[in-house]
């Protein structure tokens, strides 16, 4: 209605101009010759007071146009920003609900995820624990079976230990020396005794010979290790003296010969404690020979192992029992010999050394004693 006035008012103003205008032209036609020149100029000067009116008029009349348009647009203004701002809140709302959406999604999905992984961590640690279970119900079973196998062996070995007993018992019984035959065995051992008692009393005086023969010839080592033999003779000789032996009770007086030997063109038989006796014999015939071989080697002295004391008395281990001093004498020398070679030249061809002792091989020992079983 506003747009519709304006109008209205504009052509009216327009219509009276042009009046105004076609009434000054008809009044110009009936004036004067006279006045024709004063009513050219007030005529000229009336049209260019006129085109800047026109001009002002056309340019209100364009404004006064252009007014509503302006005013509908800016009224329409306010109302497309408000339809903008409905418009993007639409969407803005939109969006976030999609977002909320798609974040709601995400988090279900996530706990699905961990559901799922703490349902497999469940399964897999109930699984564990019954692999657990399982084996630990296997190793009690598997357990039980080797204590009852083991049981089973006990009573087995048992069974197989008393029945050895009772066989060797009545191999001992049937075996056992006669009254006659301990009785010669006692006499011999007791004179035995004797003898080398007689004989250890004799062996000082060489031994402080040979002591000073080696310190003339400036053969410490040597010297040190003869001392050394010496004192373990004499502890030996302590313990020989004040001795009491049990001829009764002693196994060796009725148990019969078990071994045979050859010695000087002869066999001789023994039982286990003799040849256990020998044994030692080389054994510790071994250990003093490297010693004294070591001892030379460090002298600087020729290789000669029959020049050693230790090796010419070869008494060191024998208590005076069980077997003759010069079968334990020669068996001593025996393994002297070969552990002065492996000490003279720093090797162990014949012995071994282990948790501080040198030993023969056994190998070499059984060949040096050439034992053969009589059972």
């Amino acid at each position: 209605m506003k747009i519709y006035f304006l109008n209205r008012i504009v052509i009216v103003l327009v219509i009276a101009i042009l009046s105004f205008a076609r009434s000054g032209r008809a009044a110009e036609g009936q004036r004067e010759p006279q006045d024709e020149q004063k009513y050219d100029r007030n005529e000229k000067q009336q049209k260019s007071k006129q085109e800047p009116q026109q001009e002002r008029a056309q340019k209100k009349s364009d404004q006064v146009q252009k007014q509503p348009q302006q005013r509908v647009q800016q009224e329409k203004q306010p109302e497309q920003r408000q339809q903008d701002k409905q418009q993007q809140e639409r969407v803005q709302r939109e969006q976030d609900q999609k977002q909320q959406q798609l974040r709601v999604q995400q988090q279900k999905q996530l706990e699905q995820r961990q559901n799922q992984e703490q349902e497999q961590r469940e399964r897999a640690q109930r699984k564990s624990e019954q692999n657990k279970n399982d084996q630990r119900a296997r190793q009690q079973q598997q357990q039980e079976r080797v204590e009852r196998q083991a049981e089973q062996n006990q009573n087995q070995q048992r069974v197989q230990q008393q029945q050895r007993q009772q066989q060797n018992q009545r191999k001992e019984q049937q075996q056992r020396l006669s009254q006659q035959q301990q009785q010669q065995l006692i006499n011999q051992q007791q004179q035995r005794v004797v003898q080398y008692r007689q004989y250890l009393e004799q062996q000082e005086r060489l031994a402080r010979q040979n002591e000073a023969l080696l310190q003339q010839q400036k053969r410490m080592a040597q010297y040190r290790f003869q001392q050394h033999y010496l004192e373990r003779v004499r502890q030996q000789q302590i313990h020989l003296r004040d001795d009491r032996f049990d001829y009764e009770r002693d196994p060796y007086f009725y148990t019969a010969p078990i071994y045979r030997y050859h010695r000087g063109g002869n066999y001789h038989e023994i039982n286990e404690y003799g040849a256990k006796t020998l044994r030692q014999a080389v054994t510790y015939g071994y250990e003093e020979g490297f010693h004294a071989g070591k001892a030379d080697r460090d002298d600087r002295w020729k290789f000669n192992y029959k020049d050693s004391y230790a090796y010419r008395d070869a008494n060191y281990g024998y208590s005076g029992y069980y077997v003759d001093r010069s079968d334990y004498n020669y068996y001593f020398r025996e393994g002297f010999q070969r552990g002065y070679e492996d000490g003279y030249h720093s090797r162990y061809q014949y012995g071994r050394f282990a948790d501080g002792d040198y030993s023969i091989l056994d190998v070499i020992l059984n060949k040096i004693l050439g034992f053969q079983d009589l059972r």
